[in-house]
């Protein structure tokens, strides 16, 4: 059995390792865009544990689990850091109560960790983080079924991870055309290696990178993209339509429904039709169900922030939130006013733009330094409202948003704004007139509305999604995807603002970056305006964005 000492000393060994080989672990993604690297997140997420685990001398086995699986969790940076923040809270229950652990309690942690972390992703992807982890509680499972010892038990744990990730390739198609394994589970391995060092030879390996905090800025500039998985359905939407005369058979609503969320419910006689489903796009729901008539009796609660609210109220509720984050090193400000508003963005430029659309804090990061949970969780404690909505601005760091729900002593609504300009569509939308309920559907519907393209450079050398990429060319991307290859800046933002625009389209509007100058910018607008007509309005913003030389967003017309 491991005591509270060998625990702490191995988890610290284990953050100590992906710390030295996190640009390895980097290496391994296939997009290549320069975005958030899966090693760096996951060293700088592990680290934070690390460092309160360091303060920490003769506790029990549980409670080393227990402040692990919290620190972790506000250290969390990316999709990844954020499930292994997951894996580790299931440590910590698993041991809860143990002053040692044993095999049983071994198997039972990792187990509840694997099964936390597929219940956060709405469609697991197998050949990821989640398959490596799920076959180390597999092979934890017969282990202990075989009687064997706890550090039989973890190096069981190893042997299957080991085996899953062998297989990531063979899972997913881009990992073996690229001839490389999953990013994220290569470093779930090397954490686990790193623990069993201590736990085997009891030696604790040492962080090469301690006194290097410059070294991981600049290394998260290198090429990254993690397999990105979404919020289990949050919102449970219930209303009821006053049906038209010559509305369409309800049937064709539930079939929609069933495509955006699970537990659809719709119930219809000749007069109403009543609907219930959860979903992460209530705003989807609404502009459907609308179709059939006219919409009454409104209902849309966030039941993540319900529950994880009620848990904590029999916990201790708000005082002991207050609590916690006083304990890092700052004090919720009064709730002064309703609602208030955090947004993350990178760049002088878009952070000055979102102060004036009404953003109370903004959170710096975005593609190149994803910011932690707790990073998020202190700017919403700074703001001085009852209510705070987020803008993540980037899908890889709205699961770091979502875990800071149960954490604040105030409301907080996570908008899961994958891109800037669908964090600026969504602000403009704000009505202080309309309750907070009413406002999150209207935003959402709103950024729901715009197209976002992206130009930056390829980090590496690439195949990806059908287009070969050499090292250094622009890269057009259109929504996320690689759209195609450039050499020339003027063609490139024309051609990817062109092909974004349609006969709805009303607004165009350039961010360009810090790489930019003011001559070049001006020289793209005019192509675009040339490109896509005179009847779409084009606008131009310096935004100082690291990374991404432009950002364009385009609206449609809501009224076509």
């Amino acid at each position: 059995m491991f005591n509270g000492n060998t625990l702490r000393d191995a988890i610290i060994s284990g953050a100590n390792n992906i710390s030295n080989q996190r640009q390895n672990v980097d290496e391994l993604n296939v997009f290549p865009v320069p975005d958030g690297d899966t090693g760096t997140n996951m060293s700088m997420s592990i680290g934070n544990a690390a460092r309160e685990l360091a303060r920490l001398q003769d506790e029990t086995a549980g409670q080393v689990a227990d402040v692990t699986a919290s620190a972790l969790l506000r250290g969390a940076r990316g999709n990844s850091g954020v499930i292994l923040s997951l894996l580790f809270r299931g440590f910590a229950k698993g041991l809860k109560d143990k002053d040692e652990v044993d095999s049983q309690g071994l198997c039972d942690a990792i187990t509840l960790g694997v099964e936390a972390a597929y219940k956060a992703v709405m469609k697991p992807t197998e050949g990821t983080i989640l398959t490596v982890a799920r076959f180390a509680s597999d092979y934890a499972k017969k282990a202990v079924a075989d009687g064997k010892d706890a550090l039989e038990v973890f190096e069981a744990m190893i042997e299957g991870a080991s085996i899953a990730l062998e297989q990531t390739p063979e899972m997913l198609p881009v990992l073996k055309k690229a001839g490389v394994v999953d990013a994220g589970g290569k470093g779930l391995v090397v954490i686990f290696e790193g623990m069993l060092s201590v736990f085997k030879d009891n030696i604790l390996i040492a962080n090469q990178n301690i006194d290097s905090k410059e070294t991981v800025l600049v290394s998260s500039r290198n090429a990254a993209g993690e397999f990105d998985g979404e919020i289990v359905f949050t919102y449970c939407t219930e209303f009821i339509v006053k049906r038209a005369k010559s509305a369409d058979d309800p049937v064709s609503l539930r079939a929609y429904l069933e495509t955006i969320g699970d537990c659809v419910v719709v119930v219809d006689d000749e007069q109403i039709i009543k609907v219930h489903v959860h979903t992460n796009h209530p705003g989807k729901a609404l502009e459907r169900a609308i179709t059939f008539g006219q919409l009454i009796n409104l209902k849309i609660e966030n039941m993540r922030d319900q529950h994880e609210r009620a848990k904590h109220d029999a916990e201790g509720g708000t005082a002991e939130k207050t609590a916690a984050v006083e304990s890092e090193g700052y004090t919720p400000v009064p709730m002064e006013k309703e609602v208030g508003f955090v947004a993350v963005a990178a760049g002088e430029g878009l952070q000055a733009l979102f102060q004036e659309l009404g953003a109370d804090k903004i959170v710096g990061g975005g593609q190149t330094m994803n910011p932690s949970t707790n990073d998020i969780l202190r700017a919403v404690e700074l703001t001085p409202a009852q209510t705070v909505f987020v803008f993540p601005n980037n899908k890889n760091i709205i699961m770091a948003a979502e875990q800071a729900v149960p954490l604040s002593t105030r409301k907080i609504i996570v908008l899961p704004t994958s891109t800037i300009p669908q964090g600026i569509s969504a602000m403009l939308a704000y009505d202080s007139d309309n309750e907070v309920e009413q406002n999150a559907i209207n935003m959402q519907k709103a950024y729901e509305h715009v197209s976002t393209g992206q130009v930056t450079f390829a980090a590496r050398d690439s195949n990806f999604d059908g287009h070969k990429i050499k090292k250094g060319e622009l890269l057009a991307l259109a929504n996320g995807k690689v759209a195609f290859t450039e050499e020339n800046m003027v063609k490139c933002v024309s051609r990817l603002a062109k092909s974004l625009s349609n006969r709805n389209t009303a607004f165009i509007t350039l961010i360009y970056g810090e790489d930019v100058t003011d001559e070049q910018a001006e020289e793209v607008k005019d192509a675009v305006c040339e490109k896509c007509g005179n009847d779409i309005e084009v606008s131009l913003i310096n935004g100082g964005q690291p990374v991404y030389y432009f950002i364009i967003s385009v609206e449609q017309d809501e009224l076509h």
